[in-house]
């Protein structure tokens, strides 16, 4: 799969004697990798703060955080400190659709704020069609695309001699990474060719054909 490399730098101040609201939706870059998500801790007291933990919760499956909890152990009179998050996005995180994401600061005496913010995963940028996994493979593989934008879509499975076997779609299917399967249980060993058309808002018709090998 074709992975996005891209810096996300999302900067939030958090003034540790305010609740923040989220009002902006982030974009975030379709199965992108080294993304940063930086919470700015501002100590508003006369006096120095130790041991102050910043945690994201409420964290959906496909978002990817290396470590969730962070700990800064002191942030002086009136300063700053920075809290980084790095993440990732997974290919099938759904695209369109905002989530609310919290971060919540709390400190040893049990004074707890919490920061939200809102995500949203962009489209990917152009239809793709992978290769099915496991292959060889007996008797069911996994046929994977991901498409950019709406689309009519039709996923045929053919012989070698050219002849239909199974038609695993025939409709429409929203932005984002989808994944058939195909079980091929009462299917003779061989080679077969998966043909995949991808109709788009527009009339653009992609096509792609991948061979795949039933072993038994």
């Amino acid at each position: 799969m074709n992975k996005q490399s891209a810096a996300l730098v999302i900067v939030l101040i958090v003034a540790v004697m305010q609740c923040g609201i989220a009002q902006t939706v982030h974009q975030l870059p379709f199965a992108s990798s080294g993304n940063i998500i930086e919470l700015t801790v501002a100590n508003t007291a006369t006096t120095p703060l130790t041991g102050v933990v910043v945690e994201a919760t409420d964290v959906p499956p496909w978002l990817k955080i290396a470590e969730t909890k962070q700990r800064i152990a002191l942030i002086k009179a009136q300063q700053e400190m920075l809290a980084m998050f790095k993440f990732a996005v997974d290919k099938t995180a759904p695209v369109q659709q905002s989530h609310t994401l919290n971060f919540v600061i709390t400190t040893p005496t049990g004074e707890k704020w919490t920061k939200a913010i809102t995500l949203a995963v962009a489209p990917p940028e152009k239809f793709e069609a992978y290769q099915n996994f496991p292959n060889p493979f007996n008797p069911a593989t996994a046929i994977s695309y991901q498409l950019a934008g709406v689309s009519r879509v039709s996923l045929k499975i053919y012989n070698l001699l050219g002849q239909e076997v199974a038609s695993l779609v025939d409709g429409d299917r929203l932005a984002g990474y989808h994944q058939e399967t195909w079980d091929a249980t009462r299917y003779a060993s061989g080679v077969y060719v998966y043909q995949l058309i991808a109709t788009d808002a527009h009339g653009w018709s992609p096509v792609a054909r991948k061979r795949m090998l039933l072993l038994k």
